[in-house]
């Protein structure tokens, strides 16, 4: 009878296990992984956990030292890392440092076996020329970029959206369920990242939009862990508001809480919202409220706050006079 008192979120949690632990049946996979930052790290992580051999390269020594205490292999070479693996994972800041990670990687030929996977968020034009130069060479490559951010990364409940084939979404479905919890075939390839592109536009909007809200209720005199209850039981509620709070002292996993340090930078944030302006350039849709996101953002970078979590956005506007 104790069976029916067992809560979903055990239920949830038992599942996600067995997921895992089918993604490395058949014996463990030799995966590489390039780039190894605030969220690379905690990626490469997860796969370790999960079984699989890694093999990996950044620029950082102590990003590269912390996963080789964890077991990973360290390489001082793009190329000579591509040759020994069966799936490589990108997880770079942007369309430059991408294309020429992957013209080092494949410039003398590669492993024909291995399935090229780019996590980083680019431009869909740039997938599509990746796409067919890696398969010109006899390799495979899709678009996985992913949502949810560092704790996304580090918990492994990350949202892969996928850009290619039916058959190459189903080859590396598995692998991806050690990094996430969703994993989403978007279509063909450059798809994964017109959805990242999209949604990030909108999570740009959503935070500038609850760092409004919440500097105008406080200024009005209410409390903000009253008004982010208000928010996050009402229709206002979104990741922004509940999850990543941009007041300090709302949400206490928050980078508000940690002067704005880590997270997800202003920089990238500005970026994507660049790339997001172009596609809807080229697209001929309008996006007001994107392209208005990207000037605020544009105007924190001119600040001097590209480094920052990108919801120092309050902060920035806490301290702004109408």
């Amino acid at each position: 009878m104790s069976l029916r008192i067992v809560s979903q979120s055990m239920l949830n949690a038992w599942n996600q296990t067995l997921i895992r632990g089918m993604s490395t049946q058949g014996g463990s996979k030799n995966i590489g992984f390039v780039g190894l930052g605030n969220m690379g790290g905690h990626m490469a992580s997860n796969l370790i956990k999960a079984g699989h051999k890694l093999h990996v390269f950044d620029i950082s020594k102590p990003a590269c030292d912390s996963l080789k205490a964890k077991g990973a292999t360290v390489y001082a070479k793009t190329a000579e890392l591509a040759q020994n693996v069966d799936f490589l994972f990108t997880m770079l800041p942007n369309n430059d440092i991408v294309d020429a990670s992957y013209e080092e990687m494949t410039a003398n030929g590669v492993n024909k076996n291995t399935i090229f996977i780019d996590s980083s968020t680019i431009d869909p034009t740039l997938v599509k020329s990746l796409q067919k130069r890696i398969s010109a060479k006899g390799a495979r490559f899709i678009d996985a970029p992913v949502s949810g951010g560092v704790p996304g990364a580090e918990q492994a409940t990350l949202t892969f959206m996928v850009g290619g084939t039916e058959a190459e979404y189903n080859a590396v479905k598995a692998v991806l369920e050690c990094m996430g919890k969703r994993i989403t075939h978007c279509g063909d390839y450059g798809m994964g990242q017109a959805a990242k592109l999209a949604n990030n536009m909108m999570l740009a909007i959503s935070m500038i939009g609850v760092s409004e809200a919440m500097n105008l209720a406080m200024r009005l005199g209410l409390n903000p862990k009253t008004f982010a209850e208000i928010i996050n039981s009402s229709t206002g509620r979104c990741w922004a508001s509940e999850m990543y709070n941009p007041v300090p002292g709302v949400t206490p996993t928050a980078p508000a809480n940690n002067s704005y340090k880590g997270g997800f930078s202003t920089d990238l944030i500005t970026k994507d919202l660049g790339l997001a302006s172009g596609v809807a350039t080229s697209s001929n849709t309008p996006i007001p409220m994107g392209a208005l996101a990207h000037q605020i953002y544009r105007t924190l970078k001119s600040q001097g706050l590209g480094s920052k979590d990108f919801s120092i956005v309050y902060d920035f506007m806490k301290n702004e006079k109408y």
